[in-house]
């Protein structure tokens, strides 16, 4: 929640300076621009025509909205303003409530207030309440929804409150500091297990293991720490240095998974929620989800060679612990990701060829037969490799793929790559297994999901 501070409806809170008047004159509506208008132009007949009855007629029209002016302007109605929003991450096309809370703090009542909060105009429309005569010390509750089915972060605010005397010749506008931020996150589909491999094979029958990385046992024997086990007491190395030492253990090292995202601007034509990009964006975020609830280390990768804020040398882990966290953090990012101005991957090939292995994952757009061909070298240094290659003028034509996406795919799948086309509107799971069963022996590992299935 996030709230504001205490907003003045009458003067600025420093007197009635110059600069206040002038913009408390400046809220007269056109009602009130009308009366005095009329009132101008019915004292300067009367002085013609010399009809003092029409004067004071003209000096009532004149004078009623300078009133209206002052009075607003000198009544201080101090209020509080607050924003609730719940949830403030919602996945592209789902609905977030945003609830608005005003508070008279002052000892008066205040008259008519108009609320209105300011969001993109992707959220839809702005949102704008009318709120009767609040008691000193009362409080209203509104609230709105939004929606959007294009992601990105989006502020929320200022909350913006007019007050308005009863006669409706003066509107006062006052705003509030505080901004909300709403993260719409790409949708996710649920995946169906399948065989996978990294750099180790999880926690399966099959998982290999190997020495304990940073954070577990060290290298060598070390010092006893307090709440060792005294069975892993080394008496050979307590005997050399004199004081207890403790061996380590062996321990399973944690599956590593890279998904990679093609982000140029250039392999991806159009725009919108059901633009090629898009289906990529939202694949990588249901592949990245998929694989870290499994325990997996995750690693998120762009053409660029940049990676998710925050991520750790082996990527984001997958404890049950850190889960949660790592797919919020993971969901920003891919959130906020845009196309690249790039025009090739060598730098996601640099990236990946001095990394450690593991499964590589990765969408594409659009492959000419030199991207191709550096595409082809990521699986190198990879355990085992998907790729999903969307093809711009198949999505365009809405056709089935052309030849020139056909050779890509075969020469990924020479390299050693579980290679799909994607074609318009197609469905990741489906896809998902039609790569696991083209070929079995990619996919040779650990089963997960499911103990001792066959993961197809």
């Amino acid at each position: 929640m996030s709230a504001g501070g205490p907003a003045d409806g009458g003067g600025d809170g420093r007197g009635g300076d110059e600069s206040g008047v002038k913009a408390a004159l400046s809220g007269l509506t056109t009602r009130g621009r009308s009366f005095l208008a009329a009132g101008v132009a019915a004292a300067v007949c009367a002085y013609v025509l010399g009809q003092s009855d029409l004067l004071r007629v003209g000096l009532l029209l004149a004078v009623l909205p300078l009133v209206s002016v002052i009075v607003l302007y000198r009544t201080r109605h101090r209020v509080t303003g607050s924003r609730a929003l719940a949830p403030t991450r919602v996945p592209a096309g789902s609905e977030a409530r945003v609830r608005l809370r005003i508070d008279n703090v002052s000892r008066l009542a205040t008259g008519l207030l108009m609320l209105q909060d300011h969001v993109p105009y992707v959220l839809g429309p702005r949102p704008r309440f009318v709120l009767d005569r609040v008691e000193a010390g009362g409080r209203r509750e509104v609230a709105y929804r939004v929606r959007s089915d294009l992601r990105g972060t989006y502020p929320l605010g200022p909350l913006q409150l007019r007050l308005t005397d009863p006669f409706g010749m003066c509107e006062l506008t006052r705003s509030f500091s505080a901004f909300d931020t709403l993260t719409v996150i790409p949708r996710t589909e649920p995946l169906p297990p399948v065989r996978l491999t990294g750099d180790a094979s999880g926690y399966g029958e099959g998982r290999r293991r190997s020495l304990a990385l940073a954070g577990d046992d060290d290298v060598i024997p070390r010092a006893y720490r307090y709440g060792d086990d005294l069975r892993r007491v080394h008496w050979r190395s307590t005997a050399r240095h004199g004081e207890l030492m403790v061996r380590r253990e062996e321990q399973p090292q944690r599956a590593r998974c890279t998904v990679l995202l093609d982000t140029r601007s250039i392999a991806y034509p159009g725009v919108g929620p059901d633009a090629p990009f898009e289906w990529a964006v939202s694949g990588a975020a249901s592949v990245l989800l998929h694989i870290l609830e499994r325990g997996f280390a995750v690693r998120l990768l762009t053409d660029t060679g940049s990676s998710a804020p925050g991520e750790g040398l082996d990527g984001f882990a997958g404890s049950p612990q850190e889960s949660a966290d790592s797919a919020g953090l993971l969901m920003d990012t891919l959130a906020a990701v845009d196309h690249s101005e790039g025009e090739d991957l060598s730098r996601a090939h640099d990236v990946l060829r001095g990394g450690k292995e593991g499964l590589l994952v990765a969408f594409f757009g659009d492959l000419d037969e030199e991207q191709a061909a550096v595409a082809a070298r990521m699986r190198q240094g990879s355990g085992a490799a998907v790729a999903f290659v969307l093809d711009g003028e198949t999505w365009a034509s809405g056709g089935a793929s052309h030849g020139a996406v056909r050779d890509r795919i075969r020469r990924l799948r020479e390299a050693g790559w579980s290679a799909v086309a994607v074609p318009p509107g197609a469905s990741l799971p489906a896809l998902w297994q039609q790569a696991d069963q083209q070929q079995g022996e990619v996919f040779g590992g650990a089963v997960y999901g499911s103990k001792g299935g066959d993961g197809s």
